[in-house]
């Protein structure tokens, strides 16, 4: 069991290299010109729409509300998986940009496509906190949506249980902007690619919910932890409810 999970693992790692290198080409010519880079994003999309299927890891997504694709909202997930990033652009239509570790950009190729095309932030230094935090409502002003993990990264100790307190960072701007939160709970990452060393990732179904949006239209700065509450019981009750059904 072991040698094929360390097979598969590798069977995996190998395609998903090899098509982010032939997409390659074409991400860099669309990143150099602004008004290009929603392509960028398409072609990061297409790159999990090949990769999935190709190593035969299905979806199964629950959508209680379906995104307008032009719409504009701050998407909140939990995170317990290194897989998470790679299947939002599988969940989502919409042209989003991530909130993501700066480490990122240290990454060859990846981290130059990130650092253009999304939001790094050092959750260790406050001025790149807030340079991230106004970043972010600058992107929601100009009509694109935002995707954050609010838990911070991945570290919660007992997946499916969520890392608390979370942050508000993204809350704050959703109220800043007066675009709806909608929370995405990702049932079954955490048991594809389980964040544990060594990193192994097993064949099986991408679970997640899409919930419906909470609007913030009229809401204050003041309403920032009942928002932050009310998006913790959504995917905390479904996280149960899966536990619940397994």
């Amino acid at each position: 069991m072991r040698l094929f999970s360390l097979l598969y693992t590798i069977w995996c790692a190998f395609w998903f290299v090899t098509i982010f290198l032939l997409l390659f080409p074409f991400t860099y010519i669309f990143l150099q010109r602004e008004e290009w880079k929603p392509y960028a994003h398409y072609i990061n999309r297409l790159w999990g729409k090949l990769l999935f299927p190709l190593v035969g890891i299905r979806f199964d997504i629950e959508y209680q509300f379906r995104p307008e694709p032009r719409g504009s909202y701050v998407f909140c997930a939990n995170h317990f998986s290194y897989l998470d990033i790679a299947t939002m652009g599988v969940i989502l239509d919409n042209y989003y940009a991530f909130v993501g570790k700066h480490g990122v950009k240290k990454v060859p190729l990846f981290g130059y496509m990130f650092a253009k095309l999304h939001i790094q932030v050092d959750r260790d230094k406050g001025h790149s906190r807030a340079y991230s935090l106004n970043k972010s409502i600058r992107t929601l002003a100009s009509g694109r949506s935002v995707m954050i993990f609010p838990e911070g990264g991945i570290v919660s100790k007992h997946p499916p249980k969520l890392h608390l307190p979370i942050q508000k960072g993204a809350f704050i701007m959703a109220i800043q902007q007066q675009v709806p939160i909608v929370p995405i709970t990702l049932l079954t990452n955490h048991l594809l690619l389980p964040d544990v060393t060594p990193l192994r990732l097993h064949p099986g179904i991408v679970r997640a919910i899409v919930h419906e949006p909470i609007p913030t239209t009229g809401l204050t700065q003041e309403d920032v932890p009942a928002l932050m509450e009310r998006w913790r019981h959504v995917v905390e009750g479904a996280l149960v409810g899966e536990m619940d059904r397994v």
